[in-house]
């Protein structure tokens, strides 16, 4: 089992949650791939969208339904800071994934994070577990709790 894998286990452990992670046969690197390996609708599918932030220096999350993309001016007004690309090596050091397998839950720092209102409709949501092929069911609510995320309107 990858690092990883382990360490959002434990997170949501931690939390009390208890889910069946996936090893899913194929990549669910994107929400369209995720969604037809799990069988849902895209929009069920808690996309971890990560900015730099650029007062901070440091990643924010914007956790976005699937077939949503987040707006750039309301994300930076959300996050009340400007935003921009966050390279692979800061989003590694700071959340301990790769790009494509970047989970909610089991960072390596504390993190800022926003939700898409869009994932609050749903019973359960899908997020990545850590790697490109693991993902895992949770209801929004939960999702909210362990994450610490901020309901706000970021999408456009």
């Amino acid at each position: 089992m990858s690092k990883s894998l382990k360490r959002v286990q434990s997170a949501l452990e931690a939390a009390g949650i208890t889910v069946d992670v996936r090893e899913m046969g194929e990549s669910t690197r994107t929400a369209i791939e995720a969604a037809n390996a799990v069988g849902c609708e895209v929009d069920q599918i808690a996309k971890s969208i990560i900015f730099r932030g650029e007062n901070s220096g440091h990643v924010v999350l914007f956790l976005t339904a699937g077939g949503n993309k987040v707006d750039a001016a309301k994300a930076t007004e959300v996050a009340g800071q400007p935003l921009g690309k966050a390279d692979a090596n800061l989003i590694r050091t700071e959340t301990g994934f790769a790009i494509g397998g970047v989970a909610p839950v089991g960072h390596l720092t504390q993190i800022e994070a926003w939700m898409d209102p869009r994932l609050q409709e749903f019973d359960t949501v899908w997020a990545a577990a850590g790697t490109p092929r693991h993902v895992f069911a949770i209801s929004p609510d939960d999702l909210l709790r362990i994450t610490g995320a901020q309901v706000a309107a970021f999408t456009g």
